[in-house]
């Protein structure tokens, strides 16, 4: 049997069949619905953890007691893991161990577009890149072989193209995999420097074993017709290769790219007159190739940065611009992302914005959005957590130099409980003077509604023990949190004037279900979700504009009837209503 499968699912149905029992991950664009579709397999325990380091070490703990054990993140979800990653492949595994790095060329939703095809190398784990989403489902059952044979974990690196289009992928049946036998070895599993020292040596010994086998294995295969021109490429660029150039010339496709196969890559090299290599973002392969004395024509023509396609590889190597479908630029509009209507932080953000006496650091999440037109509230986004450290340092520095600032730090629930936690905890440690905002959205919005631990549910749907995030804060040493309605401009604008006069660490918990959220029965309980939609009065109307200010997207505005609320996004959050001088914004029906 076949199925149309992303190749996230098709991950997925490779560990179901590859007797996977253990899996963990932290959602994040383009890697979120391997998880989510591993957890229909009840064969399979599996779970979102706080964060990627977390995922890799439980995994990890997994592999370690025998079982086939896999964790997936993206790109820069692997930053956080990196510290046991580093570590991983020198202790080895027991049961097989599969890290999934989704790469994101072009930055669809991330903040960078890093090539995790070095930290294969760096880390020294064997790395597999399918092309499609049959290799996909086909290189994760691979890779557990390789794993267990070579006793190293393995990388299964992915990019967005891979991770989203669709492609026939056959089903096979799962193969029981016996827990392996769990034996006590300290010099096995201890990295202590004595023991690394020697794991270090052994490992480099393994990596030579797994060049020898890049060179052999099936999946590192060239396809020669014309010899003319050769084309050295891997992943989704294989794909794209194939249909430039078609049959007229020569491929070495690879699969297995880390450790490199030199042999095999001289070998074609020595049969095809020009050689190009063709591959996103980095050159990885080019730069080892090259390190070979092998000429070849890469990243000198292919662009660098972005994501790849037949069209610009097509320009870049035969210099002619393919037809495409014509755009009117004229009539195009541009739409850049927004908050949704009824977005719980809108109403928070817009009295944020109104203060100019602050610094506002931001974060990882669909609130970074509040840092764009017309509320601008955000100063800083880097990196999950950063934003309480940075604030921290912020407020450090002027204090240190003798100024008078006052710095706020804003971050989701999800991304609190990542890696915002150790931040704060910094602040209360080393006595700062921060105020951090965490918006309680009730769910992990950005990726897509995930779970987490404020929410009460796992991720294979079992009611568990939820975070009390005020509690939290209290033990972490926060004497001062307001909890907030962020509906209620009063409320917003009282915890913002009361923060500013506090001269310790602060917290304002600001919490409302998303918008877009299926609510449980207990939120239906807790909160006022059954709202009756707001509506423009055009005769009140003065057309002053306030209620633009929000940024609401349910909101436009009629040059000569005035503002006007779109009755099929609005959700009665009632902040538009606040904000109109002239109270012509009212419910349905009043």
């Amino acid at each position: 049997m076949k199925k149309l499968l992303t190749g996230n699912e098709a991950v997925a149905r490779g560990a179901y069949e590859a007797g996977v029992t253990l899996a963990s991950a932290y959602p994040g664009t383009p890697s979120t619905e391997i998880l989510e579709n591993i957890a229909n397999y009840k064969e399979i325990y599996s779970e979102w953890t706080p964060n990627e380091k977390v995922a890799l070490e439980v995994a990890l703990g997994g592999a370690i007691a025998g079982a086939r054990s896999i964790a997936a993140m993206k790109h820069v979800g692997v930053n956080v893991a990196a510290d046991p990653l580093f570590t991983v492949a020198y202790t080895g595994v027991n049961g097989g161990l599969v890290l999934v790095s989704a790469d994101d060329p072009g930055m669809h939703s991330s903040q960078n577009e890093q090539d995790n095809r070095y930290y294969a190398k760096s880390a020294k784990f064997p790395m597999l890149e399918p092309s499609n989403s049959e290799e996909a489902k086909d290189f994760t059952k691979l890779a557990y072989e390789i794993s267990e044979e070579y006793d190293v974990p393995v990388l299964l690196r992915l990019t967005t193209r891979i991770c989203h289009s669709k492609g026939l992928v056959a089903f096979e049946d799962r193969k029981e995999v016996e827990m392996k036998k769990y034996e006590k070895n300290i010099k096995k599993y201890v990295a202590s420097p004595a023991n690394g020292r020697v794991m270090h040596v052994e490992l480099e010994k393994k990596l030579k074993r797994l060049e020898e086998y890049s060179n052999k294995i099936s999946i590192n295969k060239a396809e020669y017709n014309d010899t003319k021109i050769g084309v050295i490429t891997s992943g989704v660029a294989y794909e794209y290769s194939k249909e430039v150039f078609g049959d007229d010339v020569s491929f070495l496709k690879l699969g297995f790219t880390f450790p490199v196969p030199k042999d095999l890559i001289k070998e074609f090299a020595s049969k095809v007159d020009k050689l190009y290599v063709i591959e996103e973002l980095e050159p990885y392969l080019e730069s080892e190739i090259k390190a070979m004395k092998i000429d070849v024509i890469g990243k000198d023509i292919i662009p660098i940065t972005g994501e790849l396609n037949p069209d610009i590889i097509a320009e870049a190597v035969f210099g002619q611009k393919r037809a495409s479908v014509e755009k009117n630029e004229e009539k195009i509009i541009a739409r850049p992302p927004t908050m949704c209507a009824g977005c719980p932080h809108r109403g928070f953000f817009y009295e944020l914005s109104k203060r100019k006496d602050l610094i506002v650091t931001g974060d990882i999440g669909c609130y970074t959005l509040g840092s764009a037109p017309p509320l601008n509230a955000i100063e800083t986004c880097i990196c999950m957590g950063a934003s309480i450290s940075s604030a921290h340092g912020i407020a450090k520095a002027y204090k240190q130099n003798n100024r008078q600032q006052k710095v706020f730090s804003v971050i989701g629930d999800s991304t609190f409980f990542h890696s915002g936690m150790t931040g704060l905890l910094d602040i209360v440690y080393n006595k700062g003077n921060v105020t951090t905002v965490i918006l309680d959205n009730r769910i992990t919005g950005m990726t897509g509604h995930q779970e987490n631990p404020g929410t009460g549910y796992t991720l294979m749907g079992e009611q568990t023990e939820a975070v009390d995030l005020g509690k939290l804060v209290n033990a972490i040493g926060i004497k001062h949190v307001d909890i907030i309605n962020p509906l209620d401009l009063e409320q917003c604008k009282n915890a913002i004037d009361k923060a500013m006069k506090i001269n310790e660490p602060s917290v304002i918990i600001t919490k409302w279900p998303c918008a877009l959220k299926k609510y449980t029965n207990a939120e239906k309980e807790e909160y006022e979700l059954d709202r009756q939609k707001c509506v423009v009065d055009s005769e009140v109307c003065k057309k002053c504009k306030m209620c633009l200010k929000v940024g609401c997207p349910a909101i436009s505005f009629n040059e000569e009837t005035g503002a006007v609320i779109d009755q099929a996004m609005c959700v009665g959050c009632d902040v538009c209503s606040q904000v109109c001088p002239f109270d012509a914004i009212k419910k349905v029906g009043e």
